[in-house]
C-alpha cells in the first residue's frame, strides 16, 4: 500500500452527523476511526497481498475475455470438479478457508469480471447471464465438461443461470440463497403460506435495508466516484455489509481491511455495480439436483417451499452459525455441504 494511500486515509474529513453511534444508521463513527488508525498507522497490505498473489492463479480465454481464475488441481486426475461463485461485496478472499478443505477436488475460483482481481472491466454489458456464458467457455477451455457450482449473492445467481443453460454440464448445485430478483416477480397466491410470509419478509428487507441496491442499479456513475475517490467512504460502505450480514466477530480489522484494500488496489468498486446495472433473465425452474445451505446471519435465508418452486431442491441443510459469507465464517460446515452436493451429482 502506498505512501499517497495512506496520506488519503490520515486525511480524511470527519462529517459530523447526528447519528454517528447508531449503527442503525451504517457504520458507526467510532468504528470507522478504529479502521482508518489501523489502515493507516499499522495495516501491512504487502503480507496480505503475496499471500493472494501465491494463490495458483491462471489466466483463461473465454471467447472476447479473460477471465483470471484459481486453480486448485486435485492429486487425483480423475477428482470431480468443482466451481466456487463470490458475491458483492467481496472477491475470491470469500473462498481462502475453504480450499485447503476441498483439496479432493479440482477446485475453479473465478474472480467475477468487474471484481478485484479479474481482468479490468471497460464497457458496459457485463450481466450475470453473460458471466455465466464466460464461464461455461473458459470450463471448456479448462478441459472441464462436467462440474459441480456452488455460490451464493451475485455467484449464486451466476450458478443458477449456468445449471440452467448447461444441464449436460452442470451435474449439480450448491447454493447459500436464491436469486433475490425471484422475489420481485413471485407471485404470493400461489406459494405455500411460509414462502408467502417470507415475501413480504423480504420486500420490508428490501425497504429498510436494500437502499444500496437502489443507488448501485440506478446512479452507478455517481456513487463509484464518491467511494473510488475516498478509501473512507469506500471502507464505511463496504464494511458496514461485512459486519451486518455475517455473525459478530467473523473479521478481524486485518481482515476487513484487506477485502476493502483488494477493492481500492484494483479500482473495481465501480464495475462491481455492473451485475446490479445490467438487466437479469432467469429460468423459471432448473432441474438439477441442489443443495441449499441456510444460514441463520445470511441476509434473508428463504424457507424450502420457497426454494422448491425454482429448484429441484435435494437438500435443505440448517446451520447453527453463519451469514452471508458462510464460506469465510464457517468453512467446515460450506465445504461438507459441497461434497454433499457433488454426491448428488454423481
Amino acid at each position: 500500500m502506498n505512501d499517497e494511500m495512506r496520506e488519503r486515509i490520515r486525511r480524511t474529513r470527519r462529517v459530523t452527523i447526528p447519528w454517528s453511534d447508531d449503527q442503525k444508521r451504517g457504520i458507526s463513527g467510532t468504528r470507522l476511526d478504529e479502521l482508518l488508525e489501523r489502515w493507516a498507522n499499522g495495516y501491512d497490505w504487502g503480507v496480505h497481498e503475496r499471500r493472494i498473489r501465491e494463490l495458483p492463479w491462471v489466466s483463461v480465454s473465454a471467447g472476447d475475455t479473460d477471465l483470471r481464475v484459481i486453480h486448485q488441481r486435485s492429486a487425483a486426475p480423475d477428482a470431480p470438479v468443482v466451481v466456487l461463485l463470490h458475491g458483492w461485496p467481496d472477491s475470491v478472499l470469500r473462498f481462502e478457508r475453504v480450499l485447503p478443505l476441498l483439496a479432493d477436488m479440482h477446485v475453479v475460483v473465478p474472480a467475477l469480471p468487474g471484481f478485484p482481481f479479474a481482468t479490468p472491466l471497460t464497457a458496459p454489458g457485463m450481466s450475470v447471464n453473460r458471466i455465466a456464458r464466460i464461464l461455461a467457455d473458459a470450463l471448456d477451455e479448462l478441459g472441464y465438461s462436467r462440474y459441480t457450482v456452488s455460490g451464493g449473492d451475485v455467484g449464486g445467481t451466476v450458478a443458477e443461470i449456468l445449471a440452467a443453460e448447461h444441464p449436460d454440464r452442470v451435474t449439480a448445485l450448491h447454493l447459500t440463497n436464491i436469486a433475490p430478483r425471484r422475489a420481485l416477480t413471485a407471485d404470493p397466491a400461489k406459494l405455500a403460506p411460509d414462502a408467502a410470509a417470507y415475501l413480504r419478509r423480504s420486500a420490508q428487507w428490501f425497504r429498510t435495508d436494500g437502499g444500496y441496491i437502489a443507488e448501485q442499479s440506478t446512479r452507478p456513475n455517481t456513487l463509484a466516484v464518491a467511494l473510488g475517490d475516498s478509501p473512507a467512504g469506500l471502507a464505511a460502505w463496504i464494511v458496514e455489509k461485512l459486519e451486518s450480514w455475517s455473525d459478530e466477530s467473523a473479521f478481524t480489522p486485518d481482515e476487513l481491511l484487506t477485502w476493502v484494500t483488494a477493492y481500492w488496489v484494483t479500482g473495481t468498486i465501480g464495475t462491481s455495480f455492473a451485475t446490479y446495472v445490467e438487466p437479469v433473465t432467469l429460468p423459471d425452474w432448473i432441474g438439477t439436483p441442489t443443495v441449499l445451505s441456510v444460514f441463520p446471519r445470511d441476509i434473508k435465508p428463504e424457507p424450502r417451499s420457497y426454494a422448491e418452486v425454482f429448484l429441484n431442491l435435494c437438500a435443505y441443510v440448517e446451520h447453527p452459525a453463519g451469514g452471508h459469507f458462510a464460506a469465510w465464517e464457517q468453512p467446515e460446515a460450506y465445504a461438507d455441504d459441497v461434497h454433499r452436493a457433488v454426491k448428488l451429482g454423481r
